[in-house]
């Protein structure tokens, strides 16, 4: 890699999801995605996110992976999807530098803009993360008892709204936004994830991040954080 490549490296960035694989690299404006699904292996998303990729260049991968991640590798199967994701060698697969980060925790980063900002996304279940001062800390609140013996995924995941109706799955939304704000003490919310645009608006004290920062975030991992997250945990 040349001296130049090194100081602006062209990056892939791989958002893997519940329903779909979602990639974007640097200098290109439009994503592309695959299905994923309960299928979906760590071996078979590489396939497909080399298929989607094959006329683009890059030097770095970046993944946000459903799950948690500890030092850059999945501790934990995912829910939603396929086996085979612990213990997978991502950067010997892709044969370019890897680094993963949890997936609300990447669409956090791309949404911060400074102080305590809670990230919670609302999808196939319940994503979050907590950014203090440009410190990213994974948080994993949607399997948290909430009422009636369940959880917080359980009332505002997508199983949740099939069972409950928009309306209904709504009024859960406002609830535990309120409580895990209040909880965390946060004094910026985003509510993302893809089923956040099926809220009327955003909760009181709270704003609707873009989804496309997901990208913005996976940027970020490898160009660095915003001018004002002088330290990084990712």
């Amino acid at each position: 890699m040349t001296t130049a490549a090194r100081r602006n490296p062209k990056i892939l960035v791989v958002d893997v999801g519940g329903t779909h694989v979602k990639i974007l690299a640097t200098g290109h404006r439009e994503e592309r995605k695959a299905d994923s699904g309960p299928t979906m292996t760590a071996r078979g998303m590489v396939a497909a996110v080399k298929r989607l990729s094959a006329d683009w260049s890059y030097d770095h991968v970046a993944i946000g992976y459903p799950g948690p991640v500890l030092h850059g590798h999945p501790v934990a199967e995912p829910r939603n999807l396929g086996r085979g994701w612990v213990g997978f060698d991502f950067r010997r697969a892709f044969g370019r530098p890897v680094r993963m980060i949890n997936d609300a925790a990447m669409q956090a980063l791309g949404n911060y803009r400074g102080g305590r900002m809670l990230f919670l996304g609302l999808g196939t279940g319940l994503g979050s993360a907590l950014i203090v001062d440009g410190v990213v800390e994974p948080m994993e609140l949607a399997h948290l008892p909430y009422k009636n013996g369940h959880s917080f995924e359980h009332y505002v995941g997508v199983r949740g709204l099939k069972r409950l109706g928009k309306a209904r799955w709504r009024k859960c939304v406002l609830d535990v936004v309120e409580r895990l704000r209040a909880a965390l003490n946060a004094d910026d919310v985003v509510i993302g994830g893809g089923n956040a645009a099926k809220l009327r608006k955003a909760p009181p004290g709270a704003r609707l991040g873009d989804n496309d920062n997901a990208f913005l975030g996976g940027f970020r991992l490898w160009n660095g954080a915003p001018a004002h997250a002088t330290r990084r945990r990712w």
